[in-house]
């Protein structure tokens, strides 16, 4: 069993681990843009609807390093956050710049985040009239490209600016997708195999938007996976099965759903090879969220994370601690562990700033193709 500064220690390394492998990265890249959902939401939706009540807008999100909600999906830093402290770049939410008092035009930052909580790869147009609902928003990537569109007169006035803007910018693109499926199996009740037939479509918005940013001028795009759902409280709990064949017997978690996100994988960086092709003066890295967490689950306690990892840290009780009438965020019911550093998982559906920390770690070791690293410190 570990010790209670068990945590702190394991970050720590963490941080000191950091500056051994990657000490010429810091200055490498001056700009980092982010598209994404709520895995990258540093606080678009919470900033652009002040007046909605959804409960990762309520404590306890944020308690852990912001100490009160940002609109974050988590009890702390995302991936982004890291990856924006490791390579010294602040990001800030896109909504925030364009309602700040600087304005638009006159803006001069180091780096935007366009990411949406419940944002998808697919119009919303599209998802319903495949009979998939969003609760939360109608914004997908396209209407993020278009954001990052609308900004980039402020940031760059003449083509020259701009080509030297994006030679030094890594551009996130993603997570994203996630909640194509999630929605259409969560909500809609779709089946896998009809969830199955969408996943062509929402590659082929991914590519399209890569290609759009590199005929824009972008030469380094940083393109994640989705991650291994069937580990995720929400479908755990959905899906609960008593066919143990159905279930990893190292993991717990749900094979047939883990299956389907590595279907998902495997398809982007098919699509990723045929851009790379196409564009053989750009570098596109694929993120392999899905490995970089599954190595969290097969051995929760050489990460320190003791409390569980199917297991949600904030919910509403039951054998995964999610329960959808007692949301995390919302007060009737709801559980909160007593050491979030403990867990992997937040609220059924997004994991720890512990979590996530580890997962922007593997970035800079083993889990981008090509290295992030070694692309960054020879190009830096």
């Amino acid at each position: 069993m570990c010790s209670s500064s068990a945590p702190y220690l394991m970050n720590l390394l963490i941080l000191i681990s950091l500056s051994v492998i990657f000490p010429q990265a810091l200055g490498c890249y001056s700009s980092i843009f982010s598209f994404g959902d709520s895995v990258a939401d540093t606080g678009n939706l919470y900033i652009s609807s002040p007046n909605e009540s959804f409960p990762f807008f309520q404590p306890p999100y944020g308690e852990t390093y912001f100490h009160h909600p940002t609109g974050r999906c988590s009890d702390g830093r995302l991936i982004i956050d890291f990856i924006s402290e490791f390579l010294g770049i602040p990001v800030r939410p896109y909504f925030e710049v364009i309602k700040s008092n600087v304005g638009v035009q006159n803006f001069e930052g180091n780096g935007v985040n366009f990411a949406v909580g419940g944002a998808t790869a697919l119009d919303s147009t599209i998802l319903g009239q495949m009979g998939v609902p969003n609760e939360h928003t109608n914004i997908s990537l396209g209407t993020q490209l278009e954001w990052f569109k609308d900004l980039l007169p402020s940031l760059c006035n003449t083509s020259s600016d701009c080509d030297k803007l994006f030679s030094s910018s890594l551009i996130i693109v993603g997570e994203i997708g996630g909640n194509d499926y999630n929605h259409a199996l969560l909500l809609a009740e779709k089946n896998i195999e009809e969830v199955q037939t969408y996943v062509p479509l929402v590659i082929e918005e991914i590519a399209s938007t890569i290609k759009e940013l590199i005929e824009l001028g972008a030469v380094t795009l940083l393109v994640p996976g989705n991650f291994p759902i069937g580990c995720l409280s929400i479908f755990l709990t959905r899906f609960e099965s008593p066919d143990e064949n159905q279930y990893d017997s190292s993991t717990g978690c749900l094979n047939w759903l883990n299956e389907f996100a590595a279907y998902h994988n495997d398809q982007l960086q098919t699509e990723l090879s045929w851009i790379r092709k196409l564009y053989p003066n750009v570098n596109i890295i694929y993120a392999d969220y899905y490995n970089a967490l599954m190595r969290l689950y097969y051995s929760p306690d050489q990460f320190g994370f003791i409390g569980g990892t199917t297991r949600a840290c904030c919910g509403g009780g039951g054998p995964y601690n999610y329960n959808s009438s007692a949301k995390c965020g919302t007060s009737l019911g709801v559980s909160i562990c007593e050491n979030t550093a403990y867990f992997t998982n937040w609220d059924g559906k997004h994991l720890t700033e512990a979590a996530y920390r580890w997962i922007a770690k593997a970035l800079f070791e083993e889990y981008t193709m090509p290295s992030l690293s070694t692309l960054c410190v020879s190009d830096g």
